[in-house]
């Protein structure tokens, strides 16, 4: 007597596998692989990347359907005046058309996988249209000011709120800026990288404290550290408003948020990387900076892009510790010295028209400096861990060729009779010890 277990396939039936006692041993089949058919049709696999005809027919369809529906609502049944409640109106109806059309042909999970995809689709670009209508709008209002060469060349100092737009620029600003970033970010990176190596590498309680103390000090207002600032530099120390003291302001802005975002990344190293360098001796700190840091080389850099564009865009620590001036200063460290976003700010508040378009073009230049920075980051970051530039597969070749040539030079010397190994150059990590 043999006991085998018998499992039934789905579909036939709903009772548990149960267990029978035969005098042979049955196999198991499975549905589509042995020759015996489901009783059911088998389930297609869905492909949730391409993008069909009758998709796309679908989508406008519902949208034409949903406009028409809600003009007729709003002209012929209710009194709702203003473009976001008809948006939202016919976007609520584009929904139920859609819902409707795709019913016909796909089941309950196809119609809730395509309408999410819809919506996630929908806030993309709902984002997508926000940032080109805030860059159209700047762009378009500061370009009777920075469309001018005097723009980029010249201060204010000999333009008046009724001077035409062929009189001034923004190019102390900008200097400004460009200062008080630099030094902020000279301060604020060597110390986020290296509290955010302790914060992952060291873990212990005074770590897990500092940690705390981060995540809180992210939430921090700007006018907080701008005060904190003045307290003790300007006003304590007797020191003058500079561009210093307002890189300060911004180093403590910025620093937290640089040690967060370089926490997690360095966190999310593979550990497997870290104990295959220490399983071949070489020690914590040599791990950390040949191993850790190269891997989470991209992120770091995105780390510090955070910070850099949370710092750049501040207007009030520098109103706080550094002033308000229209003329160049290139001293960092002695009188007053203003940035891009607190120009901004103080020329759209005037009532004159060149002095708004002044300030709406301070905001465009702003917006590139943004974007040269940010370009500038990437190329220093490269690419992921792993993905090799051009530049570093011939490097890689290099060294591969190198090292080949190395062994096969050891091993001639090996296999020659009375030869010994010349003893490990200082520096040489390839030499036999």
């Amino acid at each position: 007597m043999t006991t085998t277990i018998q499992i039934l396939a789905p579909g036939e039936g709903r009772t548990h596998p149960r267990v029978q006692t035969s005098g042979r041993v049955s196999r198991t089949h499975i549905p589509g692989r042995d020759g015996h058919l489901h009783p059911t049709r088998p389930e297609t696999r869905r492909n949730l990347a391409r993008i069909r005809r009758d998709d796309i027919l679908r989508i406008v369809g519902a949208l034409v359907a949903g406009v028409a529906s809600a003009a007729w609502l709003f002209t012929q049944i209710v009194s709702f005046q203003g473009v976001l409640p008809f948006v939202l109106v016919a976007y609520t109806l584009f929904l139920g058309f859609f819902v409707v059309l795709i019913s016909f042909d796909d089941n309950r999970v196809t119609i809730a996988d395509r309408v999410v995809t819809v919506l996630v689709h929908s806030l993309a670009a709902v984002l997508l249209l926000a940032l080109a209508v805030v860059v159209v709008f700047t762009l378009s209002r500061g370009s009777e000011a920075f469309l001018h060469w005097n723009f980029w060349v010249q201060d204010l100092s000999l333009a008046g709120p009724l001077d035409p737009l062929t009189i001034g620029g923004m190019a102390h600003a900008a200097i400004g800026t460009l200062i008080m970033i630099s030094f902020a970010l000279a301060i604020a990176i060597p110390l986020g990288l290296l509290c955010a190596v302790f914060l992952a590498e060291f873990p212990n309680a005074f770590a897990r404290t500092v940690r705390t103390v981060v995540e809180a000090m992210t939430a921090l207002p700007s006018i907080i550290c701008g005060l904190f600032i003045y307290a003790t530099y300007v006003l304590m120390f007797g020191l003058d408003k500079s561009g210093f003291a307002a890189s300060l302001a911004i180093t403590i802005m910025i620093l937290p948020i640089i040690i967060r975002s370089a926490d997690v990344v360095l966190r999310l190293v593979p550990g497997t990387l870290k104990e295959a360098s220490l399983a071949l001796g070489t020690s914590q700190w040599r791990t950390i900076w040949h191993v850790v840091l190269p891997t989470s080389k991209s992120g770091l850099m995105t780390a510090i892009i955070l910070g850099t564009a949370r710092g750049i865009g501040e207007t009030s620590p520098v109103l706080l510790t550094a002033g308000y001036t229209t003329f160049y200063n290139l001293n960092p460290f002695s009188g007053p010295m203003v940035s891009l976003p607190f120009a901004t700010f103080t020329l759209v508040k005037s009532p004159e028209a060149t002095q708004i378009a002044r300030g709406f073009g301070a905001a465009a230049v702003l917006m590139v400096l943004v974007f040269v920075l940010f370009l500038m980051a990437r190329v220093i970051g490269g690419k992921g861990a792993g993905v090799l530039t051009r530049r570093g597969q011939a490097r890689a070749r290099v060294a591969s060729r190198r090292d080949t040539a190395r062994f096969a030079g050891q091993r001639a010397r090996i296999a020659t009779p009375g030869a010994s190994l010349p003893l490990p150059a200082s520096g040489d990590r390839g030499a036999v010890r």
